[in-house]
């Protein structure tokens, strides 16, 4: 009927709110679950209209130098390092489907399958920007773990052998990444970089130059 027409429905499947990948005791576990979503999705064709990564980075590289002034020396110069990373990479922005905010706290147990994703901000660009969620999730917020960068080299390992991705590169959309975050952080008032992005910076640090990664035992 005439009286229908533009109107619609949304589908909405059940999830298990109290369950998320913050549950699984064993992190190899957990992390090959984010493997496994993040390669279902990057194989999709990605829709048309989706904002893009290339315009992303351009805008970041845009503000950093005046964002720059608001953190200390040493601080300064590992924004510098980034920033010479990010634009190594501008070149070849990637055309893939990606989530970008794929943490363990956004994939919920379920009935039709055993974990699906939530909350996805969709965007165009390179695999490697979308693992940075999946490597802080979880020990970021506890000061009193030691193990962090051993947790950090080992989810990347996973991860990138799951994704079958070039380690130098995927170090360096991640190292976009801990830009992106503290540019935000910046706008936030923050005049420092924070801890765990450090700890994410310094634990992929040998992977950056030589395309290798310490492996995790």
């Amino acid at each position: 009927m005439d009286s229908d027409r533009g109107r619609g429905a949304m589908l909405l499947e059940r999830l298990h709110a109290d369950r998320t990948l913050e549950v699984v005791e064993n992190d190899d576990d957990a992390v090959r679950v984010v493997g496994s979503l993040l390669a279902r999705l990057h194989s999709a064709p990605a829709p048309d209209g989706l904002p893009q990564l290339q315009t992303i980075l351009s805008g970041m590289l845009d503000d950093a130098p005046a964002a720059m002034t608001a953190l200390e020396r040493d601080d300064r110069a590992r924004l510098r390092r980034w920033m010479s990373r990010v634009t190594d990479l501008e070149a070849a922005p990637g055309h893939h489907l990606l989530h970008w905010d794929l943490h363990y706290g956004n994939v919920l147990a379920a009935d039709r399958e055993p974990w699906l994703a939530i909350d996805p901000e969709p965007l165009v660009g390179d695999p490697g920007f979308d693992l940075w969620p999946a490597l802080d999730s979880g020990w970021s917020t506890d000061d009193t773990l030691t193990e962090a960068p051993r947790i950090v080299r080992r989810r990347f390992d996973i991860l990138t052998e799951m994704l079958d991705l070039d380690r130098g590169r995927a170090a360096g959309w991640t190292v976009a990444r801990l830009l992106q975050n503290t540019l935000w952080d910046i706008e936030d008032g923050h005049a420092a970089i924070s801890t765990s992005a450090k700890t994410v910076d310094d634990a992929l640090a040998p992977s950056v130059g030589s395309g290798k990664v310490e492996r995790a035992g």
